[in-house]
């Protein structure tokens, strides 16, 4: 059985787990196998959506995908972080995060997306962008510990940016 794709991504605090196509059926369906080792809470309702548009895809060989985000202790998938694609013609890359409710609050989300934005860098994306809610203060300082800056507004929008291959004190933990 095969529960999960290498390339593996890990640290000291958070691994994260690519997300295949047919994993993310999986995960939708609730037909969990041993090795996939699923919060009962996984996925949270904002994963959905992602979750089925990489189901409905083809398998790539890309990195730049979906991945399950696991504690280290029990390798439980508590939540996702998801690049939107490859880099676009700028080497812009967009990318989301989530996690459960009761994974929130120990640093899980600022791991896995330096963890994550170390290897978009080596993997040839030159820049990183996400926005989050301007009433998610979580999320803004998870972006803002990645190394990210807000560069503008619009609704209940902010959004940030970072260049990649600038080293920040936690992408090599």
């Amino acid at each position: 059985v095969q529960a999960m794709m290498e390339p593996m991504l890990a640290n000291s605090h958070v691994l994260l787990t690519p997300i295949t196509p047919d994993i993310a059926r999986r995960i939708i369906d609730r037909t969990e196998q041993p090795g996939d080792d699923w919060h009962p809470d996984y996925p949270f309702v904002d994963e959905l959506d992602p979750l089925a548009a990489l189901a409905a895809s083809e398998l790539s060989e890309t990195p730049f995908t979906m991945y399950a985000i696991r504690r280290p202790d029990d390798r439980a998938a508590v939540g996702g972080f998801g690049f939107f694609g490859p880099p676009d013609a700028s080497g812009a890359v967009e990318f989301g995060y989530g996690l459960i409710p009761a994974a929130r609050g120990y640093g899980l989300a600022s791991a896995a997306v330096m963890l994550a934005l170390h290897h978009a860098g080596q993997w040839g994306a030159l820049r990183a962008k996400a926005d989050t809610e301007r009433t998610n203060a979580a999320s803004r300082r998870v972006l803002e510990k990645a190394g990210l800056h807000e560069v503008g507004r619009r609704g209940d929008l902010v959004f940030f940016e970072r260049a990649l291959g600038t080293v920040t004190r936690s992408d090599h933990d």
